[in-house]
């Protein structure tokens, strides 16, 4: 019998302030404005934030965040960890859906599967791929049953993995590995479409109302095992794409939030906001950058692409444009994670154009050839003075013609998924903290989430090879040597460095946002206006 670990949970008691024991129940109503209609809430299908913020909110993994951000138990009460670091064995606290069925490890199993079957649309099936036999499922290869993932019981689940994963309980905070309700989810598809009785989930909230691109409305979860440090009695989100409106309305007092993460503040805006007392920013562990399409002509070529990306002006466009606390970008993994270099110098106009040159010669067309581009982004102010910016600096620099596309959120998501665009805006949010969340996802080119349908063996054997590695040291330099490879094979052209700003009402109190862009309210209440 093999030597095990055992991790048990440790809780204390939340201290509630006089002033919040005096508030009206019946107040303890946050509102906010998320912006955009959540294409979907679905935890195993999303890829989006708008999703994912209303999604973490109604749902609890195995493992969750804790006030200080650190990894704690969610709905598991202990984990047994084998001595060679393989295989995990969750035993899971007695908790029900909100409908009041009990949850047990089944849907865990059944959810984590479904995403593994070949037919099952998902994005982020690559990150069960460390689980026994998972890849080879998605690919359709050898039957779910043959993944390690058992349910040994109502309230014991068994994964087994391919190799040492260090960051393994951290995953499991995120919505990937979400529980859903099989009883449920097996008699109706459709269940994550709807409000009210059909969405079945197990988090602080549920979902009572939902007018598709106008509100949302959570109240307040009476299964969650943990309902009683739960203090708000409802979150109403509001869908208003209108920056001016937003500060508008929360001048008025209409929404309690305004910003970061669920929407970014008019840069226009910021200067005069930032004088409030209201405001906070905080660094973010996120990449703002561009994807060129690596089979779209002339992306196609690696010295095409160079060009592109050195001829940006990033410290001009955080500066002048932005005004948010973000730092220019020369390479993928954000400066919160591990210690970096500059790949590149930023606005390096001779090296642009001494690469645009060896690009054309390649393609075998003259300057004067040269395809007019064009530049796709989402619906934002700051989307479109970014591509204004960088379509004048390509136009100055390159002496290309660039034309812009603007489009809404949905259709947008449509166009990078079916990889339809030249050159596209994109930004990535790590799932939790390792370098790995920004690198995975580049490791086989059939990956949903390459959307810039790049490869480079070398790149994946570095992957592989810190997949593997169980020396801390090592394992990070595979992985910042498969960085320079990738920057250097440019499929991606950096930006900045995310930094989140956000307005937040005095009387909000105890809300817990991360690096991570994670926001949990699961603690917060209003204190008396």
């Amino acid at each position: 019998m093999q030597k095990t670990t055992a991790i048990s949970l440790l809780t204390a008691l939340s201290l509630i302030s006089c002033s919040t024991q005096n508030q009206n129940p019946l107040n303890q109503d946050l509102k906010l404005n998320i912006k955009t209609n959540p294409p979907t809430l679905d935890p195993r299908r999303t890829s989006d934030t708008s999703s994912l913020n209303v999604i973490r909110m109604c749902f609890d993994g195995l493992m969750r965040k804790d006030q200080t951000g650190k990894t704690s138990l969610g709905v598991a009460r202990a984990v047994m960890i084998s001595d060679d670091a393989k295989t995990y064995t969750f035993f899971l606290k007695n908790t029900q859906w909100n409908d009041g069925i009990q949850l047990s490890a089944h849907d865990f199993a059944s959810a984590w599967k479904s995403i593994l079957d070949p037919k099952f649309p998902s994005e982020f099936a690559f990150e069960l791929f460390f689980i026994k036999g998972a890849k080879l499922a998605k690919e359709n290869k050898i039957p779910l049953s043959e993944v390690g993932i058992r349910a040994l019981s109502d309230d014991v689940l068994e994964v087994e993995l391919e190799h040492p994963v260090p960051y393994f309980l951290d995953m499991l905070t995120t919505n990937t590995f979400y529980p859903t309700p099989s009883h449920i989810v097996d008699k109706d598809p459709t269940w994550a479409k709807k409000a009210g009785p059909s969405y079945v989930c197990n988090g602080p909230f549920q979902l009572k109302e939902w007018k598709h691109s106008d509100t949302i409305i959570l109240t307040k979860n009476p299964y969650y095992y943990d309902q009683a440090k739960v203090k708000l009695n409802s979150i109403q989100m509001y869908m208003v794409e209108d920056e001016s409106a937003e500060i508008s309305m929360y001048d008025a007092g209409e929404i309690d939030w305004m910003g970061s993460p669920f929407s970014a503040i008019s840069s226009d805006a910021l200067p005069s906001l930032s004088q409030s007392k209201d405001y906070h920013h905080y660094s973010m562990s996120g990449t703002y950058y561009y994807i060129f399409n690596t089979k779209e002509y002339p992306f196609t070529n690696v010295h095409i692409r160079r060009a592109f990306c050195y001829a940006i002006h990033r410290e001009d466009i955080v500066k002048n444009l932005l005004q948010g606390n973000q730092t220019p970008a020369t390479g993928l993994i954000p400066p919160s994670m591990c210690d970096i270099t500059p790949h590149f110098q930023d606005a390096d106009i001779v090296l642009a154009q001494k690469e645009f040159a060896i690009g054309l010669k390649e393609l075998g067309i003259s300057k004067d050839k040269f395809p007019a581009i064009k530049l796709s982004y989402n619906t934002n102010s700051g989307h479109h003075k970014i591509a204004q910016a960088v379509q004048e600096q390509w136009s100055q620099v390159l002496g290309v013609n660039v034309y812009l596309e603007n489009m809404e959120w949905k259709v947008f998501l449509d166009t990078i998924r079916t990889h339809t665009f030249q050159v596209a805006r994109m930004g990535g949010i790590a799932s939790f903290n390792d370098p790995i969340t920004f690198l995975s996802a580049y490791q086989h080119e059939t990956s949903s989430l390459n959307q810039c349908q790049w490869s480079d063996p070398e790149f994946s054997r570095l992957i592989e090879l810190s997949e593997n590695e169980k020396d801390k040291n090592k394992r990070m330099s595979y992985l910042l040597d498969a960085e320079k490879i990738f920057i250097d094979q440019m499929p991606i052209a950096p930006i900045y460095f995310y930094s989140g700003s956000y307005m937040q009402k005095p009387y909000l109190k105890k809300v817990n946002i991360s690096d991570l862009s994670d926001i949990d309210f699961k603690y917060s209440y209003l204190e008396s206006k």
